[in-house]
């Protein structure tokens, strides 16, 4: 059952240590052989302070707790519906980021075919000066809400 004293809370932050070769072999997963992501000296010739990580390379941090999970919602009733980043800057290889979780938003909504919940997580890294460097905004929805509780059939 969902707990609402959770809504607003940071979890714990996990420091996240960025490697080079960490995002080249994020950038080669991708298929993308921009070599921002690999040459230092290319990276540096246009205006970058070195090698810069891919925009979805955050999803590769470890976490201080899965926000999901504590909704305590069976998978097959979790649907993606949209994910937003936002920047301060590129983040690039030797940063250390401290990244947390927290749930902004749990509300009940309806549609034709019954009730749902929709759910928002925000995700932010914050540089060792405590300057926020990033944010990933995920929003779920989750489904097959009968019973008035989250993946309750």
């Amino acid at each position: 059952m969902y707990d609402k004293s959770e809504l607003g809370k940071d979890t714990p932050a996990v420091l996240n240590e960025i490697e080079k070769g960490a995002i080249r072999r994020f950038a080669e997963s991708l298929g993308d052989y921009n070599p921002i992501y690999y040459d230092e000296k290319y990276a540096q010739s246009v205006g970058l302070r070195g090698i810069v990580a891919p925009p979805t390379f955050p999803f590769t941090f470890q976490l201080g707790a899965d926000l999901r999970e504590r909704l305590n919602v069976p998978a097959q009733s979790l649907l993606h519906a949209e994910t937003q980043l936002e920047y301060e800057r590129p983040i690039f290889a030797g940063d250390k980021l401290w990244v947390s979780s927290r749930l902004i938003e749990f509300s009940e909504k309806r549609s034709p075919t019954g009730k749902f919940f929709l759910v928002v997580i925000e995700d932010e890294g914050k540089a060792e000066d405590g300057k926020r460097i990033y944010s990933i905004k995920n929003t779920y929805i989750i489904r097959g809400v009968k019973s008035g509780r989250p993946g309750a059939t």
